[in-house]
């Protein structure tokens, strides 16, 4: 970590490696101004270099010069200086009350504006209010140096942040991952699997993409700062088609989906029904048909209903399409449908005392169950999905155009696509065989030791210890593991969750090396959709399955 550390400029540094990796991948698709910026980035002097990434890896655009103090770079005002010229920065900008506020302390606001005793113990919002009243005459926005004559403070502002955040995303395909990362990376704390990348593999294929992502997320931003649903869906429509980027369109049809359940839950039903009719996004249709019952509608959602019944689109559709026929036929004066009948799960109940110090319910039953010669450990979704990344690895990692483009991927950008597995079905196959021979377990093993700590979208190192990964490959049967992991690739967004809580192996007798998989629900506690699922899975594939319902003993109050 030491190593790392020495090197004052690693900002710097990381950041030149993604303009060095933009330029050698993306060259075909920046801007004018995109290039420009690139190449005189490389021409200013490595303190002018390093304040300016220091500015735009914090948090706003504007920032006070005695904040930025950074003993590597010296003295700021003469850093500054040949960002000023390239006019990527300026300085004493105008600005409006509440940017003041943002860069003056409390005490600060109190001198600047002479404030009351009374006035000075509000908080700044309530400041800002009041100020904004007794200001309503003045100008909108002033100079800093208007607003704080006597400060004789420096306050810089980037102009160019706008075309850095597109350099991010450029790099990242996404919003959410930042700079951040390189640090995490290098001080150890992620490791990220190291994938070959071809010119191919690349998230944006064209400038549209790139502006379409953009345009994309200011929807976003204006959704969730409450702007007018309409007036976001109006400049969503003219402004993006996703068309030719299945990755990009995918994330379109989540935000629309995301729209259609802010205006359900608002009660709007012809919007939310007529949002839901053109959304892809999984459970569109069957929110849809819910919305039509809701307004009354009931013949129009019962003949949706049949239609997707003949063709559902995943099994969670499916469950909740049986739990609405009933209802719909019963409004409609239908006769009434035979129940489906579940498959019978062995059940455990039990009775314990109320523990003395706080603990889950999973806990509680786990160190009631244990034994010595029969441990149980809780592991919920992460065993399953740990021994499937680990078998799977190279077939997940497979370095296909449009899945991997940076360095810093957990997973391929196309796991939740639809045709994930299918692009990958002869890797799939050949993992998927080793379960036949003993392979798998050799195979498993390796990969346990060789990628220990790499980010993964299924391995859960922090549960996965090697006591728990032998008693698994000893007492759960290959068949098994080929049944969860072929569920898994099904629909692998729904089908990662919903694995037991609990798994208890008895290892200690070869003949009668064994397991079984515990469900926990407390007092109170229901088995959740996607838990029957995998239940329902489990019984009807003869995989030992229990749920378990734990009660309060009458006397551990």
């Amino acid at each position: 970590m030491n190593k790392v550390l020495e090197n004052q400029f690693y900002y710097l540094d990381n950041f030149q490696l993604v303009l060095a990796w933009i330029t050698e991948r993306y060259h075909d698709l920046l801007t004018e101004d995109e290039h420009a910026f690139i190449a005189q980035f490389s021409q200013l002097p490595q303190n002018a270099r390093a304040l300016f990434v220091r500015m735009v890896m914090r948090k706003g655009c504007l920032f006070r010069a005695s904040k930025l103090n950074y003993a590597e770079i010296g003295n700021t005002t003469e850093a500054a200086l040949p960002l000023l010229a390239t006019g990527w920065i300026e300085t004493d900008p105008c600005l409006d009350l509440e940017q003041l506020f943002e860069l003056l302390l409390k005490h600060e606001i109190s001198q600047t504006f002479q404030l009351t005793t009374a006035e000075k113990g509000l908080r700044k919002p309530e400041q800002l209010a009041l100020l904004r009243e007794k200001f309503a005459q003045m100008p909108d926005t002033q100079h800093f140096s208007s607003w704080t004559p006597d400060s004789g403070e420096q306050v810089y502002q980037v102009l160019n942040k706008d075309l850095c955040e597109r350099l991010r995303l450029i790099f990242f395909g996404n919003f959410h991952q930042g700079w951040s990362e390189f640090v995490l990376s290098d001080l150890g704390i992620y490791q990220y699997e190291k994938v070959e990348f071809s010119l191919a593999s690349r998230g944006f294929r064209s400038r549209q993409d790139i502006d379409d992502y953009v345009a994309l997320q200011r929807c976003r931003e204006r959704f969730y700062n409450e702007d007018p649903v309409a007036e976001v869906l109006q400049d969503l429509s003219a402004s993006l088609t996703g068309e030719g980027n299945d990755w990009l369109a995918g994330r379109r049809e989540k935000f629309m989906f995301q729209i259609a359940e802010h205006l359900e839950k608002a009660k709007d039903w012809d919007g939310a029904v007529g949002i839901y009719s053109v959304c892809r996004h999984p459970g569109a249709r069957v929110r849809r048909i819910r919305v039509l019952e809701k307004n009354g509608q009931s013949a129009i959602a019962h003949a949706l209903l049949k239609t997707a019944q003949d063709a559902p689109e995943s099994e969670a559709e499916l469950q909740q399409l049986l739990r609405i026929a009933p209802r719909l036929n019963r409004k409609l004066g239908h006769a009434k449908l035979a129940a489906t009948p579940s498959t019978p799960v062995q059940r455990i109940d039990l009775s314990l005392p109320f523990p003395d110090a706080p603990c889950y319910v999973e806990g509680v039953v786990r160190d009631h169950l244990t034994s010595v010669d029969a441990p149980v450990f809780y592991v919920e979704n992460a065993l399953i999905n740990s021994l499937f990344g680990l078998l799977c690895w190279q077939a997940i990692f497979k370095p296909l155009p449009g899945a991997f483009f940076h360095p810093f991927h957990r997973g391929p950008a196309d796991l939740h696509s639809a045709d994930f597995q299918q692009r990958r079905a002869t890797e799939f196959s050949a993992c998927l065989a080793q379960l036949d021979t003993d392979d798998y377990k050799l195979n498993i093993r390796r990969r346990f030791a060789e990628k220990q700590g790499i980010q993964s979208p299924f391995v859960f190192w922090n549960v996965l210890s090697e006591e728990l990964l032998e008693l698994a490959l000893s007492c759960i049967p290959a068949a098994h593991l080929k049944r969860w992991f072929e569920r898994i690739l099904l629909d692998i967004k729904t089908n990662r969750n919903g694995l037991p809580d609990l798994i208890q192996f008895w290892p200690t007798r070869p003949p009668e090396q064994r397991y079984r998989m515990i469900e926990v629900k407390g007092p109170g506690d229901k088995l959740q959709d996607n838990q029957k699922r995998w239940i329902d899975y489990c019984a009807t594939h003869q995989i030992p399955i229990t749920v378990c319902y734990l009660e309060w003993s009458e006397d551990s109050a």
